[in-house]
């Protein structure tokens, strides 16, 4: 059983992935498995993931700075900050910042999912290991498939 639990503000875990940065706010360990929540921040402009899917998890993000051009399905969605975004499980997407300045979001994954990723990615990443195969394998690892190439900006 979790307990109750606040996070100050900064105070999450941060993780450096090179071009952005994530803060671990609550993961899978103390939320019973029911949700993780990771602030990214420092997305520059023109950066993005690779079009993916989540096997394992629905994900949602709040955009808080930037404007994002998110992509699901047939759609392309243009999110501004206050802009709420969900993505049920097993569904591609991705998004580009398409802000002059950095973009930065609350990313929730229901239930709790992808801060393994992010904790071997930012390891790959500080030691300058981090290359689209060996993205591919970490994503594999988290239930996440890469479906498209990977973006310049994203490693």
């Amino acid at each position: 059983m979790s307990t109750p639990f606040v996070v100050p503000p900064g105070e999450g875990r941060l993780l450096d992935l090179g071009t952005f940065e994530a803060e671990v706010i609550a993961e899978g360990a103390r939320t019973e498995e029911s949700f993780s929540l990771i602030h990214t921040r420092r997305e520059p402009p023109g950066f993005g993931p690779p079009l993916h899917r989540h096997q394992d998890a629905a994900e949602a993000f709040y955009v808080l700075e930037g404007t994002y051009l998110v992509y699901t399905d047939d759609r392309q969605d243009l999110c501004p900050p206050g802009s709420f975004v969900y993505v049920p499980r097993r569904v591609p997407h991705t998004f580009t910042v398409v802000s002059e300045g950095a973009g930065r979001k609350l990313n929730l994954f229901a239930p709790a999912a992808m801060v393994g990723f992010f904790e071997e990615l930012s390891r790959a990443q500080a030691h300058g290991e981090a290359t689209p195969d060996l993205l591919d394998r970490i994503a594999g690892a988290h239930d996440m498939e890469v479906l498209g190439p990977v973006p310049d900006s994203y490693l």
